[in-house]
């Protein structure tokens, strides 16, 4: 046996329910950028659980539940009311998930029926919960869903007590459409994972979780913001990239292990940015950021993945900085939910092997003689 480290190019399962052939992202066989253009999250959410797009009946019904199970547990808020008030956003979205378990009396039911049921409460209250924490540690009361909103301007909605505009909705659409699924990455093998062993859907969620929390995943937009902050305006967008560059230090939001020429998703968040920086009267962040691509492009050869201009779309709508791993949980949700059916449906343990590297033939010493 030879490892093969960090399972680059390992197909470990097969998957009906997105690909990367060429380049090319698609949902159940769908361009991603005909969803990008076309659809809004809640039908690219049935496309994934169900296998196919809504009709406009089976997507009022959709809408209708997500509006029926988006309100969460009072006990699940008095919980987040007592987590510290440095609390890392992810570590609290990890927590409030698993506590959502204890109060679904389905949480155990594992029939096809109820496991799809639960894929749309949790699409549903994933929100809440964000909004809810980000309101209670800035010591104000959180906003209680509103029927009739899609999850993008619910989520908006709760977070400032104000309805969004348009233009703030449809970005927010337009980047969970983005996120929603992409093959095997990290945190939907985890996912799989964990369902493989028969455990709950919650379980896998949480596991999910854990693994979009880290730098080198979800963690990665609020990385790129940190850089935009660190060189502070256009002006030391050169001086700064060269010496990083120079340094050789990882300039975060760029390569990608699976696109080689470039990611289709970063071309739709990089219009959002421009078009947001105009609405808003403030193109620094769009132009640091077009900055940075062309000298790290020209000069590394990388192009921007999905994480990079999506730091820029996020703050210009108002979105704290640390919240942006947990916008990206809310539409990749939809993506591991559907990957935890999927393994349900055709199960088997995942349980791969190690090559060993350790010592040979060591022998056991007594304690007297070590």
């Amino acid at each position: 046996m030879t490892a093969t480290k960090g399972l680059e190019g390992i197909v470990a399962t097969t998957s009906s329910i997105s690909s990367i052939i060429d380049g090319v992202l698609t949902y159940r066989g769908i361009d991603i950028d005909d969803l990008a253009e076309n659809a809004t999250f809640e039908e690219v959410a049935y496309l994934l659980w169900y296998g196919k797009l809504p009709t406009a009946s089976e997507l009022e019904q959709l809408k209708s539940k997500l509006d029926q199970y988006a309100a969460i547990p009072s006990e699940v808020v008095e919980g987040i009311k007592l987590y510290p008030k440095d609390t890392n956003s992810m570590a609290a979205l990890r927590t409030a998930v698993s506590s959502l378990a204890l109060y679904d009396p389905a949480a155990q039911d594992m029939s096809k029926e109820a496991n799809v049921d639960k894929a749309i409460r949790l699409q549903a209250q994933l929100p809440t919960v964000i909004a809810a924490f980000a309101r209670i540690r800035e010591g104000k009361e959180p906003v209680a869903p509103k029927a009739g909103l899609s999850v993008a301007a619910n989520f908006l909605y709760m977070l400032s007590g104000d309805e969004p505009d348009e233009v703030a909705v449809k970005a927010l659409d337009q980047a969970l459409v983005l996120h929603a699924d992409h093959e095997l990455n990290a945190s939907t093998f985890a996912a799989r994972v964990t369902v493989a062993t028969l455990s709950d859907i919650y379980s896998g969620v949480v596991s999910a979780i854990g693994a979009l929390k880290g730098p080198l995943h979800g963690g990665a937009n609020e990385a790129v913001m940190v850089m935009l902050e660190e060189i502070g305006s256009p002006d030391n967008v050169e001086s700064v990239i060269n010496e990083k560059l120079a340094n050789k230090e990882k300039i975060m939001g760029f390569g990608h292990r699976v696109y080689k020429n470039g990611d289709p998703r970063a071309k739709h968040l990089q219009k959002m940015s421009q078009e947001l920086g105009k609405l808003k009267g403030n193109m620094d962040l769009y132009n640091m950021s077009v900055h940075i691509e062309d000298i790290v492009t020209g000069q590394k050869g990388l192009k921007p993945n999905v994480d990079f201009y999506s730091a820029s779309v996020y703050t210009t709508l108002g979105i704290q900085r640390d919240l942006f791993t947990p916008i990206f949980a809310i539409s990749r949700l939809s993506g591991w939910t559907a990957h935890i059916l999927e393994q349900y449906d055709n199960n088997r343990l995942i349980r791969p092997r190690a090559e060993y590297t350790g010592p040979s033939n060591a022998k056991f010493i007594p304690i007297e003689q070590r």
